[in-house]
């Protein structure tokens, strides 16, 4: 399998879990400025939305969007348990949590790194990821993780978007349930080799 990422972006929720499930894949860079890889490939003939991630499985399939990819992965090694069981309860948590993420986190604060956005937007937008923040910090009380004391793919995710907060002014510090969620997160050591080798920490 290949992943096509680019250092720091949403494409690291993948990349963390492709870790964790120990399947073989090969990270392939994918510039979100100039839309070319290394070898100056336009990467919108890889893929036509011309943004990261995508996972090219080993017949060529090609599947895009975060949420969908980290399920696929999850589903190749059921014993990892990175995600419960398709048609189950606590399936549908994972998917409610991970569209939370998508629609209130990701776009509002992935929203702030547009150079175009006005100021203005953005003290409104630091307002609203703080809010929804502090929704995720009241959910995390007396929880490890946010399905519960067992890590998933949704904490991938949920770790990436938080880790953009410092980067847009968001000041996560107070919000201890969620600063303790991610010093958790960065302990592990997929996370650590993911952001290792996307160039994010030495």
């Amino acid at each position: 399998m290949k992943l096509y990422y680019s250092p720091g972006a949403c494409s690291l929720s993948p990349h963390i879990v492709l870790e964790e499930s120990g399947l073989a894949f090969e990270p392939v860079l994918a510039s979100t400025k100039t839309h070319k890889l290394q070898d100056g490939t336009d990467y919108y003939t890889i893929n036509s939305k011309g943004y990261v991630p995508l996972l090219e499985l080993d017949d060529g399939t090609r599947l895009s969007e975060g949420p969908v990819i980290v399920q696929y992965v999850a589903d190749q090694v059921p014993a990892k348990k990175l995600a419960p069981p398709a048609g189950t309860m606590e399936r549908y948590r994972l998917q409610e949590w991970l569209n939370f993420i998508t629609s209130e986190l990701h776009k509002g604060i992935g929203g702030m790194f547009n150079p175009a956005m006005p100021e203005e937007a953005k003290v409104l937008m630091r307002a609203k990821g703080l809010d929804r923040l502090k929704w995720v910090d009241a959910q995390l009380e007396g929880r490890q993780y946010t399905m519960g004391d067992a890590f998933s793919v949704a904490d991938a995710y949920l770790f990436t978007v938080t880790n953009w907060t410092g980067a847009v002014g968001i000041d996560i510090a107070p919000l201890k349930n969620l600063s303790a969620f991610m010093a958790r997160m960065k302990a592990r050591p997929a996370v650590e080799k993911a952001m290792r080798d996307e160039g994010l920490i030495k």
